[in-house]
């Protein structure tokens, strides 16, 4: 089984990346990235104004940071994992993951999470990135690399999320929804070149992570409406 792709190069991973540093010197130029109405000026998410129509703020945020040690882990992890999984998986499939897994778990927040707090960071398609390796794992049991590395990734979401009950201004809603949708998407896409899954199964976990994410944005608009 091929593991990597012939395009080895992380050239999403470095894109992402060079965004998400750039948006934050933005950020600190015009006020400084720990500031609320700067946040809100640059598409930070508030459920109220993603009720008003705003529907961009489940987007934007993911290429958000509060504070330097925010970016700094955030950036680091994405250049860390990004150059495992993107030359993987290969490059379209890596931004599908990171892109779509961040907008459900800022769903997730959304439908589930405070109402009155802005929120921002790369988290959300960072777990994405890390459920995207359990489901390879799951898909590909006989491997035994693809299996370590889910099991490996799977104690890392574990850890996380406990760390995340024990400490305050932590979106743990944001954290979950991105890693059902990293799941779900990385089972749906699989990796280049090999058929497995089946194609009905692909089909399944798509139609699963829309479902999901419209009952999770109509939630969001009910609860907030």
């Amino acid at each position: 089984m091929q593991i990597f792709n012939r395009q080895s190069k992380s050239y999403v991973t470095w894109f992402l990346l060079a965004v998400t540093v750039g948006v934050f010197l933005v950020e600190t130029l015009i006020g400084g990235s720990q500031n609320i109405s700067v946040l809100i000026k640059m598409g930070a998410k508030t459920n109220a104004l993603i009720q008003d129509g705003q529907w961009w703020r489940l987007i934007t945020p993911m290429f958000l940071h509060i504070g330097i040690f925010h970016i700094f882990m955030n950036g680091f992890t994405l250049l860390y994992v990004g150059q495992v999984l993107e030359p993987m998986i290969g490059h379209w499939r890596f931004f599908i993951i990171y892109l779509l897994s961040g907008i459900m778990g800022n769903l997730a927040s959304f439908a589930f999470g405070a109402g009155n707090v802005v929120s921002a960071g790369a988290s959300t398609s960072l777990f994405g990135m890390f459920a995207a390796f359990l489901a390879l794992a799951l898909i590909y049991r006989e491997n035994r690399f693809l299996t370590e590395l889910g099991k490996s990734f799977l104690g890392l979401i574990v850890i996380n999320l406990i760390m995340d009950l024990t400490m305050t201004g932590i979106d743990i809603w944001g954290h979950v929804g991105g890693a059902v949708g990293g799941l779900l998407l990385g089972y749906a896409l699989g990796l280049p070149g090999i058929k497995r899954p089946q194609m009905i199964f692909r089909i399944l976990a798509v139609v699963l992570a829309v479902v999901i994410s419209y009952y999770m944005y109509t939630k969001g608009m009910v609860v907030y409406g």
